[in-house]
């Protein structure tokens, strides 16, 4: 019986460690070697080198002079340790109720009656750091404001910062809400808030 059990524990010992161990650092070397930025979760450096996010997972941003993201189901909101959406249904009550409410306080704080989709409802996973050109660019009257800068030079700022399709076909137009917060800060730094 040992001489039939004796290979089937040297190959599983062997497999473990192949493809347990050995596959798993041979990939991660490579990644680090050929796309170190995106190996190490795409991290995004502050000016004094400390992380301040990932341009891969949204964060809330509620402050006036930021993009906002798209709203979160992720846990209390854009918790990245328990991703998910809301699991309702388009025609749920409490999520009709919830995007009509949202699209009113959008209409009536920028007075526009058009409201981009994704202004109002959450991506399948609560982190999509992204927003639509629509929505970004329709935030640039409020950052405007808070910023103490001129309307027309910030909606330019952001409309500089639209990334395209992937490949030109793949995916739609967007805006990376984090990066283009930190760029912001860098291009209208020393604009302040008219005192109040």
């Amino acid at each position: 019986m040992l001489s039939q059990l004796r290979p089937a524990i040297v190959s599983t010992i062997f497999f473990t460690l192949l493809l347990g161990v050995g596959y798993p650092l041979a990939i991660t070397g490579i990644a680090r070697l050929a796309m170190p930025a995106r190996a190490e979760g795409s991290l995004i450096r502050g000016a004094a080198g400390e992380v301040v996010g990932s341009s891969l997972i949204a964060q809330a941003f509620v402050q006036a002079r930021y993009l906002h993201p798209r709203p979160s189901a992720a846990g209390k909101g854009y918790e990245a340790n328990n991703s998910g959406g809301s699991n309702y249904g388009p025609l749920n009550s409490h999520l009709a109720k919830r995007i009509k409410a949202d699209a009113e306080a959008l209409r009536a704080s920028t007075g526009r009656s058009l409201v981009p989709a994704d202004a109002v409802t959450t991506s399948a996973s609560g982190l999509d750091p992204d927003i639509s050109p629509a929505y970004a660019l329709m935030q640039a009257p409020r950052i405007a404001a808070a910023r103490g800068a001129d309307p027309a030079r910030v909606k330019a700022f952001i409309a500089n910062r639209i990334e395209p399709p992937f490949l030109g076909f793949i995916g739609q137009p967007r805006v990376n809400v984090l990066t283009t917060n930190l760029a912001l800060d860098g291009a209208f730094a020393r604009v302040h808030p008219p005192a109040s």
